[in-house]
């Protein structure tokens, strides 16, 4: 009886898979992409009910009528939302907490973006780099145009002149881009996810407040590493130099998260105003050269002073 529920479960959530994928294909657009989201969620919610084993034998059968019924172009679709549903459906079926969940999901999405990647270029000849550089000198070529329409200064030159060069280093953070692309996608999937089996199943699955949010302390290890190792492999053309900026770019940007966690866990504890850490994001995006560094270094102060079980011993 078992094996049989298994079995029409899982033909129900590969039908739903292929309808939300035609979905994708036929409705260009903002609601197009908007479902690229909600993929993942028949993968996420079989393999939370039987684990990623039987997951994966609906996986199996997805891919092969994603070639029989769809296209070739929608198979590395196909890869990404079910090794990503599979990580994140597998978490919640051990009962894992939101934010291991979070992180398991990350790395199986990362995986299935890298598979996606790897296909597109070297089977369909879809060049990401040549892509990136292109649609980002595009981008640079407006805003200098509208600069100049506006009448530019010397320190409008100076800024052309640096943001022309992070263009041109932008394909060398490909890696750390489609890592942060895969943790976005694994956030967004999970929390849709949590969303539809509360309301199915009357669970009450959420994430718990951002407060909450905590690094292992290797990623301050991995930080340091990789910024010292930067400054070794100083040349761009050297392939440890590109994964050093990468790791580096990476786990900046998770302590950048650490430092924000920490602001929302001052103001809970001293029962600040909520709207400091309102401030500190908007005042980050606003000013991100000054600010976010500020925010970064808190985050590396949290991690390895512990400074929320400082604060905790002081209350």
């Amino acid at each position: 009886m078992n094996d049989t529920r298994k079995i029409t479960e899982g033909a129900l959530m590969t039908g739903a898979y292929l309808l939300l994928l035609l979905i994708i294909l036929f409705t260009p657009g903002f609601i197009g992409s908007f479902f690229l989201f909600v993929l993942p969620i028949p993968f996420i919610f079989y393999s939370y009910r039987h684990g990623w084993k039987p997951g994966i034998l609906v996986f199996t059968g997805s891919l092969i009528f994603t070639l029989l019924f769809a296209t070739v172009f929608s198979l590395p679709i196909t890869l990404l939302a079910g090794i990503g549903g599979l990580f994140a459906g597998g978490a919640m079926h051990k009962k894992r907490d939101p934010y291991e969940t979070w992180a398991q999901g990350s790395i199986g999405f990362i995986i299935g973006i890298v598979s996606v990647y790897l296909i597109t270029q070297l089977f369909m000849g879809l060049n990401w780099a040549e892509e990136i550089r292109n649609a980002s000198q595009e981008a640079f070529s407006m805003t200098e145009g509208l600069l100049g329409s506006f009448g530019g200064g010397a320190t409008s030159e100076e800024q052309l002149t640096s943001l022309e060069e992070q263009v041109q280093a932008l394909p060398d953070y490909i890696p750390s881009i489609l890592a942060m692309m895969g943790i976005v996608f694994a956030f967004i999937s999970q929390w849709l996810s949590y969303k539809i089996i509360n309301r199915v199943e009357g669970k009450k699955f959420y994430f718990t407040p951002f407060r909450n949010f905590n690094l292992p302390t290797s990623v301050l290890w991995y930080y340091f590493f990789a910024m010292i190792f930067t400054f070794v492999f100083a040349e761009s053309d050297n392939i440890w130099y590109l994964a050093a900026i990468n790791v580096y770019t990476l786990t900046g940007t998770f302590l950048v998260l650490q430092g924000f966690a920490f602001i929302f866990y001052y103001t809970h504890v001293k029962e600040k105003s909520k709207a400091l850490p309102i401030l500190a994001i908007a005042g980050s995006l606003l000013l991100p050269t000054i600010l976010m560094y500020l925010v970064r270094i808190l985050g590396i102060i949290d991690l390895g002073f512990s400074l929320r079980k400082r604060l905790e011993t002081k209350k």
